[in-house]
Formats: structure tokens, C-alpha cells, sequence
């Protein structure tokens, strides 16, 4: 293949992000406060790619009085730099609401506020980023045989950009995850569609019941919101156990999520890995806050006593069937001690059946074909977040969730996403100054290097 003129030659990242989520507005925020401190040859070139025409974190579910489970010192940045301009504290002071907010006594602000200060974080480092971009491609680059880029494709409308980059860091997040066989429509929902969908029953006939299954936070939430928002609605929970099980947020428990638990749980055998995640996984799966349990507890008791039932909790048991008619879905509940079975016809069913990791290299064609898999088929990763690859990809690719199996529970969490895009960085920085190759990295740029 003969080389490529240098007027094809795209321009040249040190790294490029793919999404920018929370995950990714932290890295870029790093960088930004990196590059403030070094020179202009010391600094990391970035750009990132988000495919939503602006930034938005799990918008269906920011209800109006859902709080945060993550404490507010957790944020974008304060773990990693205490003394930021982009933490949680800053924004509230740019608010006008810093001593309201103290005054109120409490760890865990609002969904809705700490959205916003993603927002307003985001609209800080935006000069990094292109909305309304679909990476559609990720092509390798060879240099003497070795993969030094990627060559990155991303598609708004009709416009087709290609940026190069020498390290990848990936942050697509979660995917709704539906039971097999279901598909979402406009009358059976995942918790994800909630505020969006629920604009679309206004001005219609009211509503007369919901269906909600599930039993973690998202599917109490769920329950709670469309009790209050429709006053005649029977609301129905249809869960598996005999009732909400409270989340484990107590000190002890927390350390699961401290910087120090992901060195130890890189480090532990498979099966010490596997115990630590049963031990704990009551701090964030299929948990509900305290508060929230006792709330509903007394709103169905209370109904109970003045004989005006609309919560109903279908417990022990397991939704087998939904059936969409014109107008409504027919539910099918299947008691699991009985197998007796129920008929409920329902205007919405909610899933709240939880997200699912993005396919991490999907996207990634033969660049995928170059990374590692362990025994069980899982990527493997290195403790630096990198992925491991075979020795002929020198180019870096970064992994910003779907690391549960390497580094524990903290993988997709915002606990400590402040640390891990500091880690993530130091590596970039390390390994791009002790290439492989023993080359200035300036020299090997200056080459016409050729797509495989």
C-alpha cells in the first residue's frame, strides 16, 4: 500500500475519548488542569466524541426528589484534587447556594443538582468535545509493522470526520437491559424512559394502573414518582423477595469503593474476587435507601387503614407474560411459592430491570481482533484501566467501565471516577514518554504512516 500524501494525514491526538459522560468529563477536566501546570511540550492533546446533541446523564430518572447514593465530596474531581475549580463546592458557590447547601446538613444532593453541575462542569472543558458525533469506525495505523494510531471515524448528519489518536479512552456507559423477549415501546417502558415517557400520557385518559418489576433503587423510585404523580392510579411492585432490601452504606461496607479496595481487588485471586463481590454487593445491587423503604412502607400501611389500597406490593413473585392489546398491556404475575397466576391489565409496565456495560471493543473492528481475552472471554485489563493487547498495537486503548471483573464493583460507579481518570492519565503520560519503540515520539509523528 503506498503511502498516504500529507494532506490525508488527519490531525493527531494524544488521546481521543469515546462518549463524554461523567467518566469523560472528568478525564478532560484532568487534562485541562494538567496542561495548566506544564509546558506546551509537556501538554495532552484530547479531543472527545459524544453522540448526544448535548451532554445528559441518565435524564429519564432525575425525579424531582431523588437523591444522590454517592456522597457529594465524590465528585468529577475532589479526590483526586481537593483544591479544584471544578468540584461540587465550586459550583454551588457560582450558584449562590454554597451556604444554603451546608445549612442543610446533608452528604447527598439532589439527582437533578448534581446533573446540573455535571452540566456546568462539561460546558467548562467543552472547546474538547464534539456533540451530535457518532463514532462509526476505528481504523489501526501502521508504522514498520506496528499499530502507533488509530485513525478515528465519526459521522453528524452528512459531515464524516477523521481524527488520529495515539490512545483510546473509551466511556460509552451503560445499556438498558430488558428480560429476554421484551421490547420496549410506548407502553412498556425500562426505568431509563420514565420523565420522557410519562409526558406523553398527559392530556390523554388518565391512567388506572402501573405495573413496575423490579426491587432496587431505580424500581422504588419508579413506584414512589407514579404513586404521587397519578393520584388515581393503582400502582402495583411485582419483585421477587418479600419486599425492598436496604442498601449497606455503612462505613466498614463503603471501604468496597475506597482507591485502595481496586489495587486489592486487581490483586486477589478469582475466587476471593467472586466472595468480596457476594460480601458486598448489597452496597449497590438490588438495594434500596433506607428512607425510601420506610416511606412506602407507611404510604401502603396508611392506605390500608383508610381503606384506600393503591400501592400493592405483588412480592415473591415474577412478571412471565406481557401482552400488548390496543390499549392496554395484559401482565401475567406468577406467584413463586404457589405458581398461582395472576391477570393484571395495566396502561404501563416499567421494567426496572437495570443497564448492561457497552460493548467495550464492538466498535473497535480489527483493533478489537488485537486485544486480549481471559479464560471466561472477558477483556483483560491491565491495572492502569489500559486493555492488554498482542505486542504488534503500541496505540492505547482505555477502558472507563466494564472493568467489574478486574477492578471491582467501583467499575461504572462514580465513587471513584475522580481517581481512576488521574491513574488513566499518569499512564498516558508514562508510557508516552518511554515508547516501546525507543523513538522520540516527534520523529515517529513526522513519518507518513499508512491504514491497515
Amino acid at each position: 500500500m503506498s503511502p498516504a500524501s500529507p494532506d490525508d494525514v488527519p490531525p493527531v491526538h494524544d488521546l481521543i475519548g469515546i462518549g463524554f459522560g461523567p467518566s469523560n468529563v472528568a478525564m478532560a477536566i484532568a487534562l485541562t488542569e494538567r496542561n495548566s501546570r506544564v509546558g506546551r511540550q509537556q501538554a495532552v492533546t484530547a479531543h472527545f466524541f459524544e453522540r448526544q446533541p448535548r451532554f445528559g446523564w441518565h435524564r429519564g430518572m432525575l425525579i424531582d426528589d431523588a437523591t444522590m447514593q454517592v456522597s457529594f465530596l465524590k465528585d468529577l474531581v475532589t479526590l483526586r484534587n481537593p483544591s479544584s475549580e471544578f468540584s461540587f463546592l465550586c459550583y454551588l458557590q457560582s450558584e449562590g447556594r454554597l451556604v444554603d447547601f451546608v445549612n442543610g446538613k446533608s452528604l447527598f444532593p439532589l439527582r437533578v443538582e448534581f446533573h446540573d453541575y455535571f452540566e456546568w462542569a462539561a460546558a467548562k472543558v467543552d472547546d474538547m468535545v464534539s456533540y451530535g458525533h457518532e463514532v462509526i469506525a476505528v481504523r489501526p495505523v501502521v508504522f514498520d509493522g506496528v499499530v502507533e494510531y488509530v485513525d478515528v471515524t465519526s459521522r453528524s448528519g452528512s459531515e464524516v470526520v477523521v481524527h488520529r489518536a495515539r490512545n483510546l479512552v473509551i466511556g460509552t456507559g451503560l445499556r438498558p437491559q430488558m428480560p429476554d423477549g421484551v421490547e420496549r415501546t410506548d407502553r412498556v417502558w425500562h426505568t431509563s424512559d420514565l420523565l420522557a415517557r410519562v409526558e406523553g400520557l398527559d392530556g390523554a385518559e388518565p391512567p388506572s394502573r402501573f405495573v413496575v418489576v423490579g426491587a432496587g433503587q431505580s424500581a422504588a423510585e419508579n413506584v414512589a414518582y407514579l404513586h404521587r404523580r397519578f393520584p388515581e392510579a393503582e400502582v402495583c411492585a411485582v419483585f421477587s423477595r418479600y419486599g425492598y432490601s436496604p442498601a449497606d452504606d455503612s462505613g466498614f461496607a463503603n471501604r468496597i469503593f475506597d482507591p485502595d479496595a481496586v489495587d486489592e481487588y486487581f490483586t486477589a485471586p478469582d475466587e476471593t474476587k467472586r466472595k468480596l463481590m457476594g460480601y458486598h454487593g448489597n452496597t449497590n445491587y438490588a438495594v434500596v435507601d433506607i428512607d425510601l423503604i420506610d416511606d412506602l412502607y407507611r404510604t401502603a400501611y396508611q392506605e390500608k387503614v383508610l381503606g384506600t389500597e393503591r400501592l400493592r406490593f405483588l412480592n415473591v413473585s415474577r412478571v412471565v407474560d406481557a401482552v400488548e392489546t390496543p390499549d392496554r398491556v395484559r401482565t401475567t404475575v406468577e406467584s413463586l411459592v404457589t405458581g398461582e397466576r395472576t391477570t393484571l391489565d395495566a396502561d404501563v409496565v416499567v421494567y426496572a430491570t437495570g443497564y448492561l456495560p457497552a460493548d467495550a471493543l464492538g466498535l473497535l473492528g480489527e483493533v478489537g481482533e488485537r486485544c486480549r481475552l481471559d479464560a471466561q472471554g472477558r477483556v483483560r485489563v491491565e491495572r492502569d484501566y489500559r486493555v492488554a493487547t498482542d505486542p504488534g498495537m503500541r496505540c492505547g486503548v482505555y477502558l472507563q467501565g466494564g472493568t467489574e471483573h478486574t477492578h471491582g464493583i467501583t467499575s461504572s460507579l462514580l465513587s471513584n471516577t475522580a481517581i481512576r481518570v488521574g491513574e488513566i492519565l499518569d499512564s498516558i503520560v508514562e508510557r508516552g514518554q518511554n515508547d516501546a519503540s525507543g523513538r522520540p515520539r516527534d520523529v515517529v509523528d513526522d513519518e507518513i504512516s499508512t491504514p491497515l
